[in-house]
């Protein structure tokens, strides 16, 4: 079943900017993210819709600017916010509908899914996509997690999610609450992770492995707390582990190093996120190959990435770091006959 990819850059990363995106920051991320084929794009204050209060943080910008400034240059995406009852409310969905909002993701404590039910039945009658967000799902049994997911899903939730809001949780955990929560409903399962025990993309791969098929990220895991999902980092272990989804890795990869690094300079923030060494890994390629596949990308005007995917297809191993020169040149003489 094909893997949908959630970003939420622009709204859970919103905390590490202490809510202060600029809206040409905010057209310049999103665009990057629906060029790069990503299914859904959560925009807005941290804390949800209308969350911009003393309680929470001001904004730089109301969220109806935010969704609207997103919403004049995502094409394909669907351009999503989050509400949380008592915060956001049935007459916010509405303005945000006619700002360019297309999806909603009606978010709750685990244990009190009940609170949502008119705001998900609100937002399914204004023709939103709606999805039910279990907060802090580790704080939860799993005979409990699926009995609140079931509420979600009387309600009309298109899809429900567990979210590991502390990033609290560990991959037993997070196994054993997917095989129940798939075994209990029909809608499709999400999950969306934080990294604060490094353990994001390892709780994000067991949910996929039991029931998932909606997974979030963040580009350079901009987020609260240690960070969210990385984006990118997702978009590559999905690949390598085979399950179909709809995004590109190089946009991907482009849309954090180039666009997030000019929001990372302007906020003072500190990306650690090494691109380099996630190609490496992705391909299997000697660390020591990466300096010589730059300079010959660079002498022969290629993607220093495509010659470390024919590097790892070829498993190239120490000793053969001629071939990097070889096939920098052959990709460039093929990229030559193509444009004549």
């Amino acid at each position: 079943m094909r893997i949908r990819i959630a970003d939420t850059t622009l709204r859970d990363g919103s905390h590490s900017v202490r809510h202060q995106f600029e809206l040409d920051e905010i057209r310049r991320i999103a665009g990057a993210l629906d060029a790069a084929g990503i299914d859904l794009i959560e925009v807005g204050h941290g804390d949800g819709l209308t969350g911009s209060t003393c309680n929470y943080g001001f904004s730089k910008h109301e969220d109806f600017e935010i969704i609207a400034a997103a919403a004049e240059v995502v094409k394909q995406a669907r351009l999503a916010v989050l509400l949380l009852p008592g915060i956001g409310t049935i007459p916010d969905l509405h303005r945000a509908w006619d700002a360019g909002a297309r999806a909603v993701r009606v978010a709750t404590h685990v244990t009190e899914a009940d609170i949502a039910e008119q705001h998900i039945r609100a937002a399914k009658k204004m023709g939103y996509f709606t999805v039910g967000f279990l907060m802090m799902a580790h704080r939860s049994s799993v005979e409990r997690i699926v009995e609140e997911a079931l509420k979600m899903e009387s309600y009309g939730a298109d899809v429900v999610y567990a979210t590991d809001s502390a990033g609290a949780m560990l991959p037993n955990e997070v196994r054993a609450k997917f095989t129940a929560l798939r075994r209990s409903l029909e809608v499709p399962l999400g999950f969306h992770s934080h990294n604060n025990l490094g353990l994001a993309i390892g709780n994000t791969v067991a949910a996929l492995e039991n029931g998932a098929t909606w997974v979030d990220g963040s580009l350079a895991g901009l987020g609260a707390g240690a960070g969210n999902t990385t984006t990118e980092l997702l978009v590559a272990v999905l690949n390598r582990l085979g399950y179909p989804h709809g995004a590109d890795l190089y946009r991907t990869m482009d849309a954090a190093a180039v666009d997030f690094a000019a929001v990372a300079e302007a906020h003072g923030l500190t990306v650690t996120a090494n691109q380099d060494a996630m190609m490496l890994g992705y391909a299997g390629v000697y660390s020591s190959f990466m300096l010589h596949t730059k300079r010959a990308a660079k002498r022969f005007g290629v993607d220093y990435r495509d010659i470390i995917l024919e590097l790892g297809r070829r498993e190239a191993v120490g000793g053969q770091e001629d071939w990097i020169q070889e096939i920098a040149a052959a990709m460039a003489a093929e990229r030559a006959g193509q444009t004549r």
